[in-house]
């Protein structure tokens, strides 16, 4: 197999570990603290700040563009529109510029 396969795999073991894991560590309690929480549920704000971050700083103006779309779409709709109308901008703004 290729190294790009090998990588892949690990990725895919490492990031199943951790949401058992996760899970097994946070199944012991029968209550999870406040502060773990809203630790826990900030975490897809900060997944998704990681993800479109360098988008916002390095991208072209299809990539300006999409952000700035999705920001005013998930600002009404839910969070499948916005992901869906942010990549149709992103891919129609890619093969227009």
């Amino acid at each position: 197999m290729t190294t790009t396969v090998w990588i892949i795999l690990a990725g895919a073991v490492a990031t199943y570990l951790s949401r058992i894991g996760g899970h097994l560590v946070l199944s012991r309690f029968n209550r999870i603290h406040p502060r773990v929480e809203a630790a826990l549920d900030a975490v897809p704000a900060a997944v998704l700040t990681t993800l479109v971050a360098p988008a916002a700083y390095t991208g072209g103006p299809a990539e300006l563009a999409a952000l700035a779309v999705a920001a005013i779409v998930g600002w009404r709709g839910g969070l499948m529109t916005m992901f869906l109308v942010g990549a149709a901008v992103l891919i129609a703004g890619r093969n227009l510029f």
